[in-house]
């Protein structure tokens, strides 16, 4: 009995890597002392409650962030690592297997696991305050969307501790991630996590385009949305055609592997080329889903910080709209190298051309938002002000890109790395950090230290160009991506160096940004006023943190930046207008399905990764019974008293009753 024990976790658990094996004892302890620390403080119930079974978009969105930021960390964590491995030539820290493992998760984690919940956690918190809606239009949904996104991200990232990383490529490219080439279970974690976050994403989607354009407040035409919510809704367009794309692709994936298809192989009439087709519909237009948000974010902190109306309001609109349409005809630039056919690139070659345009449209609304503004430099202005020429820069090599020819050189090599990340983090991480810092006060009614949040903001910026600039002189010299050791004649020594202290130099800055985090919750500068900035959307009209209900009356919407435009009248000494009386309001109870319902998927999802149809059908069974379940509730929502709305709006408002 026990040499069948020792020979189960033999395989069942990653062994023989020291790193490992710390990661495994540290989630252990990290597992016990959570459970410690709930039953000594008897917050079970609380956790249970008011978490786990919420469909409040606001902890919804909360929870999203916090699991980004914990995904940035274990994402980061691999990064430091690979530079680490490449810092000296001829360097052995990491096995080449371990390399390919970790360059893998990287790119996954950070795409799907860290900048969409990011992205989503701020779709949750702020579109429906800023609309001025009490939820989202399906918040049932929204709580199963989000659980299926938590499980789907365990079950991928527990692989680097049970069954062993998935190694063909964050796009596990075929053969490469067939079975013939990845016969462990790595790829098959990889199949189902994202599996299963796909699917909370495409419904998370789904829910906030009916919520924008269902749920407005009284009067707000479309034409006068907040761009953020302009920008959510372009997003949320592209995630409904690309998500389905993925969803469909891994599944065939999963049929080669696990049912001897041969969808992607060059066997039985299969093409490896079709995956790669497939991969890219949905891969670029991604590229766009995370980075159009973070247009709408610093269109909201440039306004708010240079105290004007943002400049070109309709061609910003028009812009965002377009790129939603024509990132999906740029997909074939990922592969000018393969033989597609001189007409198949030229057109391809003119539609990514062609996309920089609405893109650079916004780059000049923003500067001409900010010409004879009084503008100031809070800390979310800082990021947005450093996104732009990172961000210009990061777009003319991608134009570079986008020619054929030039293609042929860049391919593959360091320099695509380089403006990926140019891209990426200078546009979707500076874009998200400064919404983070921006509606941190609405969110949880205090500000971050700011004298903190500038050392970090210098740490990560200065970090950044140390790190990626070399990498555009490593791609030109030759170096190509996916290198685990070069020798010394190679010459590639000296600029992989400074590279590897600016992703050090960036790691600080996170540790920056976390001690920011702790620092401002233990000094607590209250926001009093509900209006940290002076802002000009909908979302400051209310106390902070906002009320489950968001708003006790909702607004009358008559202009672009409502509350600005109101603000101004009342300044000039006009009466405010009269409120509707205050009348109960119709609220979702929270739920206990869309947690269960997720937990039941991650085993289901865990069943099919090793094969064990006995843990796999029972799962899905147990998934039936939960939309079963869910048709017959109809207990599903209940009133607010209108003298229990005075309570809470004169708590907020530090006003006695």
């Amino acid at each position: 009995m026990l040499d069948k024990i020792k020979d189960f976790a033999s395989w069942f658990f990653v062994t023989g890597d020291p790193m490992i094996l710390g990661a495994q004892v540290s989630i252990a302890l990290a597992m016990v002392a959570i459970v410690f620390v709930l039953s000594y403080f008897k917050k079970w119930g609380w956790l249970w409650r008011e978490w786990l079974t919420t469909v409040d978009h606001k902890r919804i969105g909360i929870m999203y962030i916090l699991c980004s930021i914990l995904m940035l960390f274990r994402g980061g964590v691999d990064a430091l690592l690979m530079r680490l491995q490449l810092a000296l030539p001829g360097a052995s820290f990491l096995e080449p297997e371990h390399y390919n493992q970790i360059f893998t998760t990287h790119g996954v984690i950070m795409i799907l696991f860290m900048a969409m919940p990011l992205m989503f956690g701020l779709f949750n918190v702020v579109v429906p305050l800023q609309i001025g809606a009490r939820d989202v239009a399906y918040p049932f949904l929204n709580s199963l969307s989000f659980w299926m996104f938590f499980w789907g991200a365990m079950l991928f990232n527990v692989s680097f501790v049970i069954g062993g990383s998935p190694d063909a490529g964050w796009l596990a490219y075929p053969p490469l991630s067939e079975l013939s080439h990845s016969p462990g279970v790595g790829q098959n974690f990889y199949i189902w996590g994202i599996q299963i976050s796909g699917i909370g994403s495409l419904a998370t989607g789904i829910n906030f385009i009916v919520t924008i354009l269902k749920m407005r407040a009284p009067g707000m035409k479309l034409m006068q949305m907040p761009m953020f919510t302009w920008s959510v809704l372009s997003s949320c367009i592209m995630i409904i055609f690309a998500f389905p794309i993925l969803t469909v692709t891994m599944a065939l994936l999963f049929l080669d592997r696990f049912f001897g298809a041969h969808f992607f192989t060059l066997d039985m009439g299969g093409n490896p080329m079709m995956y790669i087709n497939l991969i890219w519909m949905w891969g670029h237009p991604e590229v766009y889903i995370v980075v159009v948000p973070a247009f709408g974010i610093f269109s909201e902190v440039v306004a708010t910080f240079a105290k004007k109306k943002l400049f070109g309001y309709s061609s910003m609109v028009f812009a965002m709209l377009i790129i939603s349409v024509m990132s999906f005809f740029t997909w074939v630039h990922h592969f000018f190298t393969m033989g597609s056919g001189a007409d198949v690139n030229v057109f391809f070659a003119i539609t990514t051309m062609a996309i920089a345009i609405p893109t650079g449209v916004k780059v000049f609304n923003w500067l001409f938002t900010l010409f004879r503004g009084r503008v100031s430099y809070p800390t979310p202005m800082l990021w947005t002000v450093a996104f732009i020429p990172c961000f210009v820069i990061g777009g003319m090599t991608g134009v570079l890109l986008s020619v054929a020819p030039a293609d042929f050189q860049f391919h593959n090599s360091y320099f695509l790395i380089a403006h990926f990340h140019q891209v990426l983090i200078g546009g979707v991480v500076f874009g998200y950090f400064a919404g983070l810092y921006y509606w941190w006060p609405k969110m949880f009614g205090f500000s971050l230290n700011e004298h903190l949040g500038k050392w970090a903001f210098w740490l990560w910026n200065i970090g950044f160009y140390v790190c990626f600039m070399p990498q555009y002189f490593l791609g030109l010299d030759g170096m190509t991506r996916r290198t685990y050791t070069y020798d010394f004649d190679m010459g590639w020594g000296p600029l992989n160096l400074v590279s590897t202290v600016g992703g050090f130099l960036m790691g600080i800055g996170f540790i920056f940004q976390v001690w920011q985090i702790a620092y401002s919750i233990k000094h607590h500068k209250r926001d009093v006023t509900g209006d940290a900035w002076n802002g000009r959307t909908l979302e400051w009209s209310i106390p902070s943190p906002a009320p489950m209900y968001n708003f006790a009356t909702l607004p009358q919407v008559h202009a672009v930046d409502d509350w600005w435009e109101t603000k101004q009248k009342l300044a000039q000494g006009a009466k405010p207008e009269p409120t509707a009386p205050l009348e109960p309001i119709h609220m979702p109870k929270n739920s206990a399905i869309p947690f269960i319902k997720s937990t039941l998927w991650f085993f289901a999802g865990f069943g099919f990764v090793w094969g064990w149809l006995w843990l796999a059908i029972p799962a899905m069974i147990g998934v039936l019974l939960c939309m079963l379940a869910r048709s017959f509730s109809y207990d599903t929502d209940y009133y607010i008293p209108v003298d229990e709305i005075k309570q809470t709006e004169a708590a907020l408002r530090g006003l006695k009753v």
